[in-house]
């Protein structure tokens, strides 16, 4: 068993800069090592978790109690089928590294993702999406190590419930999960593109930014530049020299609502509808850059959800991009109001304080309660 002599503080291994000073860590390299140091730790009953790229987890800056499992396990294996290429990937590899092999190799599905933070372990958990790419349109199935029983088995990605930024791996708000369980390995089903084409645009803004229309096919590689560059502009890829990118990324989710308790807000509010969409409703261009629907006529019998957005909210609650708290060192960045971000010696008390004021701020406002995207270790919202 691989342990550090001196545990190193999460605020350090964590892309928001917060987080105490564990009683131990462990760093596991392979998945033996890992699965070896997670069953010991549940024989004995010892405070556990693990942490992978730390780019979604907000964690106390006091003592963490038991220990600390660094998952850094490497390897991407290639499997052809006549479906396409599956990619058997180790859960401690960096994500956008996974995505620069995929791009390099010629392989399309996850190019929209360029950029993500993170470890590819964390990808299922949260059911990461951007750009009109999504990981459920190329998961098969993932490895698990169940806590309870101890026991290794695959997954498929069907029995994962996986949905907006969740999955029943996903701890929310600090609630335990509804499926206790460690990644391992995910396997991936990704397209040969001899032509080195990726899949067909399905995001505007990133069709703008590439000069092209919706539904078009761009090189591999142009695509993740484009999606590199827009990250980027909104902060959202770690920059030393830039503070606004000391983040969670995306602090909160887009609120999904009733069709009906959407109808509260002021007709500019983005609105993106889920499920099915009656081919009557109306699809108006917000600055030219966005699908948004506007309200279809309401019927007393619809229940049909819609997607808001948390940034439009938050904007429209007077909390504009750059706000801290009187004294504090945690900011919405000032490129993008849903990112919190750490200017400089902010504790976690800070982050959490100003989430609660734009929580409280939004509910006020418009009667919804935005939900944290990021795991939170002792820490209540």
């Amino acid at each position: 068993m691989s342990e550090l002599a001196e545990p190193t503080p999460l605020a350090e291994l964590t892309t928001l800069g917060v987080g105490g000073v564990p009683e131990r860590m462990l760093v596991a390299e392979d998945t033996d090592e890992l699965v070896a140091q997670l069953t010991d730790l549940w024989q004995s009953d010892e405070p556990w978790m693990v942490l992978g790229g730390g780019s979604n987890t907000v964690a106390t800056d006091d003592e963490i109690a038991g220990a600390v499992v660094l998952i850094r396990t490497q390897g991407i294996e290639r499997i052809a089928t006549d479906e396409g290429v599956v990619l058997r990937v180790q859960a401690g590899e960096t994500w956008d590294d996974l995505v620069a092999y995929a791009v390099e190799n010629r392989l399309a599905g996850i190019e929209a993702l360029s950029g993500i933070p993170g470890s590819v372990g964390a990808a299922p958990i949260q059911n990461i999406g951007a750009y009109g790419q999504e990981l459920s349109s190329v998961l098969l199935g993932v490895e698990l190590l169940d806590v309870e029983t101890g026991e290794r088995s695959h997954v498929p990605a069907s029995a994962l419930g996986l949905g907006y930024r969740t999955s029943v791996l996903k701890r929310h708000g600090g609630a335990d999960a509804e499926r206790d369980a460690v990644v391992l390995s995910v396997d991936l089903l990704l397209t040969e593109a001899p032509d080195g084409m990726g899949r067909p645009v399905a995001y505007t803004q990133l069709a703008s930014a590439l000069e092209v229309e919706l539904g078009d096919r761009v090189e591999l590689t142009r695509v993740r530049d484009a999606v590199l560059r827009l990250r980027r502009s909104k902060g959202m890829v770690l920059d030393p020299s830039d503070r606004d990118t000391y983040s969670a990324g995306s602090f909160f989710t887009n609120p999904i609502v009733t069709e009906q308790a959407s109808r509260v807000l002021p007709a500019d509010a983005p609105r993106w509808p889920q499920g099915n969409i009656d081919e009557t409703v109306t699809v108006i261009p917000l600055d030219g850059s966005s699908d948004v629907v506007a309200p279809p006529p309401i019927q007393a019998t619809s229940q049909r959800e819609v997607k808001l957005s948390a940034a439009w909210l938050i904007e429209h609650a007077s909390i504009p991009r750059g706000f801290h708290l009187p004294g504090s060192r945690a900011a919405i960045s000032s490129k993008h109001t849903l990112a919190l971000t750490n200017q400089g010696n902010a504790r976690a008390d800070d982050i959490a304080a100003l989430a609660r004021f734009v929580q409280a701020r939004v509910q006020s406002e418009f009667g919804i309660t935005l939900q944290p995207e990021p795991v939170l270790i002792d820490i209540e919202l």
